[in-house]
């Protein structure tokens, strides 16, 4: 028998395999960036904790426009254009400068550069007068520079004794800086301090050495951590390489990088949530082949986000710590033109209208079993929340103390991202409509908050960064079947008329509440205890729910009233099989 295939839903699995093949080479890459530019753990979880708020605003409110003005085409289309505009706006977003030590002809200084106050200069001055002050460096090295240091500053003999260090990454020294002798320089917004080193005089592991970079060698320059053994300094004058919140939010870089990620999360949050509303439209009564259309989304995800992965290693100096990252966000900009074409040939119309879209949706909290259904999505969502925005920094951590670990780390996070959709989600997404008619939306929900649990408790075992593979095979369960689950669920309790609505709503309790709080908290614990304990937490937090989870569906099975009006919660085996019944059947 010849297989058909159905060409109306050909243009909306088009559209899931390259709007996720065109959001993978940035999303997931954004957390190590914000990183790299220079801001602290707790300031890329607050901002993680506020984008899926605007998640939250933007999926309800456009969801309920495309419905009640029935303009879900123009608003898919305009989101898949801010989307790919904003990722690209990042690549021009600038690193905030951190203090520079130079070396080069017998010359050494520290260019320290900030919005420190503006007579910062003579009050340094006129509190140290001629004093020098003694200040420890931690400075990102490469190959090269170990030369020097090895050849010039240790006087190394052999010379390989010493050069086996061009594998490390960071050089810690101390030195001395003279306050008398400060020369200070405009540089954008900012100003600039720069400190001379009498004589070229250091310490690295207390040996004297002197800094001497010759004249035939390209100058010495590294970003650094410097910390000098003064209150008074390091209080006027704070460490500009690790960005805390407060210092951020009086860099106009940080408010440019951070508008465009939350542009880019309004356009991502209106194309998920409509795309969706669209694709059920499309299914019609057969809501179980949703998973089939999705996976695409997972392969054009897996494929791409490898990809990526690949070429930012190749494109970026080899055992530099700082990766460049411009060649993903130009694949973002040219695949995602190509998913608004691809869009524009779906054919959509919405059959149903909701007299009121707001009363329909607003009775969904009226049924206990949905209210269990929202509270369910904030868990997940405090779960996704650590994986999505904390497990690739994580991954760094643990890479550092292997050899050349900044050469591979991102081919491995490429790695995870595919194994993650081929080995986990793909199947999942295809063999979603079996598992919910087999074990029901109940259950499955049950299974998705077991497996965070294991997954979690695994990750906080981790020695070594390539063992994470396997462990990604979990992402199946932990999001492929959940985000089948979610959507499904929801389409098929929407009132006729809102399901745009309700997609958007489902959503954003899922982002807005369950991983804007995941990302608060963990940003906070990273911070506080660190990863591997973090993980630790997650994954004991996730089997309690769990356990709670099924002691309060056994309990409504067994004692849960009657739902009135005109929200059901249907059998979870029939549920696809009876939107139109009017008849409660009760929990199977």
């Amino acid at each position: 028998m010849k297989a058909s295939i159905d060409k109306d839903l050909l243009p909306m699995k088009a559209h899931y395999f390259l709007f996720n093949a065109g959001t993978a080479p940035v999303v997931p890459f954004m957390p190590p960036l914000a990183k790299q530019l220079g801001y602290s753990d707790v300031v890329v979880g607050t901002m993680y904790m506020i984008l899926p708020i605007v998640g939250l605003l933007a999926k309800p409110l456009f969801g309920y426009i495309a419905d009640r003005y029935h303009r879900h085409r123009f608003l898919f289309l305009a989101g898949q254009l801010i989307t790919a505009v904003a990722f690209f706006m990042v690549m021009f977003v600038p690193a905030v400068e951190k203090p520079q030590f130079h070396c080069h002809a017998g010359v050494s200084n520290i260019r320290y550069c900030s919005n420190y106050p503006k007579d910062a200069e003579t009050q340094l001055e006129a509190f140290y007068g001629n004093r020098t002050l003694t200040c420890n460096m931690a400075c990102q090295m490469e190959p090269d520079m170990w030369d020097i240091v090895c050849q010039h500053w240790l006087n190394a003999n052999p010379l390989s004794d010493c050069q086996a260090n061009r594998t490390k990454n960071t050089l810690n020294f101390s030195t001395y800086i003279d306050m008398k002798g400060l020369i200070e320089e405009a540089n954008g917004n900012m100003r600039c301090l720069n400190f001379l080193i009498p004589h070229d005089l250091g310490t690295i592991d207390s040996r004297n050495v002197t800094l001497y970079c010759p004249k035939d060698k390209p100058m010495f320059q590294s970003s650094c951590q410097m910390e000098c053994n003064d209150t008074f300094i390091n209080e006027l004058l704070p460490d500009s390489s690790v960005i805390n919140m407060g210092n951020a939010v009086a860099l106009p870089e940080f408010w440019f990088f951070f508008g465009m990620l939350i542009i880019s999360w309004i356009g991502m949050a209106v194309v998920v949530s409509i795309g969706d509303a669209i694709c059920f439209g499309i299914l019609g009564d057969r809501h179980h082949l949703y998973g089939r259309q999705r996976l695409c989304g997972s392969l054009g995800w897996g494929i791409f986000a490898l990809l990526a992965g690949l070429l930012v290693d190749t494109m970026s100096k080899e055992d530099s710590i700082d990766k460049n990252y411009t060649i993903v966000f130009w694949m973002t900009l040219i695949i995602l033109g190509f998913d608004m074409l691809a869009s524009t040939k779906l054919k959509h119309t919405q059959t149903h209208m909701s007299a009121n879209i707001l009363r329909d949706v607003g009775q969904m909290f009226l049924s206990i079993r949905c209210v269990v259904f929202f509270l369910w999505c904030v868990a997940i969502g405090l779960g996704t929340a650590l994986i999505w925005n904390f497990l690739f920094i994580y991954l760094e951590e643990l890479a550092q103390p292997f050899d050349h670990g900044a050469n591979f780390i991102k081919t491995l996070e490429g790695l995870v991202m595919s194994i993650q959709c081929f080995g986990g989600e793909l199947p999942f997404f295809f063999m979603s409509g079996w598992i919910l008619k087999r074990i029901g939306h109940v259950n499955a929900m049950s299974l998705v908050l077991f497996g965070f649990g294991v997954r979690f408790i695994l990750y906080s075992m981790l020695q070594n960064p390539w063992y994470i593979l396997p462990i990604e095979l979990l992402n199946g369960v932990t999001f492929g079947l959940f985000y089948a689950t979610m959507a499904s669920y929801a389409s098929i309790v929407a009132p006729p008329g809102t399901e745009a609505t309700m997609q958007s709503l489902v959503g954003a309790i899922f982002e807005g509440i369950g991983v804007s709080m995941g990302s608060q908290i963990g940003g906070q614990l990273f911070d506080g205890v660190g990863a591997r304990t973090t993980f630790e937490i997650f994954g004991i937090a996730a089997f309690i729910v769990f356990v709670i989870h099924v002691c309060v569906q056994f309990y409504l099975q067994r004692n849960g009233p009657a739902e009135n009006g005109t929200v059901k919660y249907f059998a979870p085996t029939d549920a696809m099989h009876m939107l139109n019944e009017q008849e409660y059947t009760g929990l199977s």
